[in-house]
């Protein structure tokens, strides 16, 4: 099976599992420098980079989701608010090229929309 993951800056790799861990997701591998989360197929890899500064971030991916009103449930049971400025922070699936589409920025400013599969 062919797949790409996306790798993310993490300045705090406990600090980035904590966070991710709320969302469902769970350590499937780390060392000093690398970590990998996994939420059933969803893999996302973190590299520490203790000196990022997250307003500079041009940082993301896209989840594709079965279910985007679930995974924004669970972000916001999470605590992740829901406005427009400032991380981490969520915006709701809206209509959007056909799609609908939200958003979470993670602790690192990263860029995960969040897209219902059709």
């Amino acid at each position: 099976m062919d797949r790409a993951t996306p790798n993310l800056p993490s300045r705090d790799l406990t600090v980035t599992l904590a966070f991710y861990a709320k969302l469902g997701f769970v350590e499937g591998w780390r060392d000093a420098g690398w970590m990998i989360l996994t939420r059933g197929d969803l893999q996302l890899e973190f590299f520490a980079w203790p000196d990022f500064d997250p307003t500079t971030s041009g940082y993301g991916s896209c989840l594709r989701l079965d279910d985007v009103d679930d995974f924004y449930a669970i972000a916001q049971a999470a605590g992740v608010p829901e406005q427009a400025t400032g991380f981490p922070r969520l915006q709701p699936p809206v209509p959007q090229n056909g799609l609908r589409i939200g958003a979470l920025l993670d602790p690192d400013c990263s860029l995960l929309r969040l897209i219902q599969n059709p």
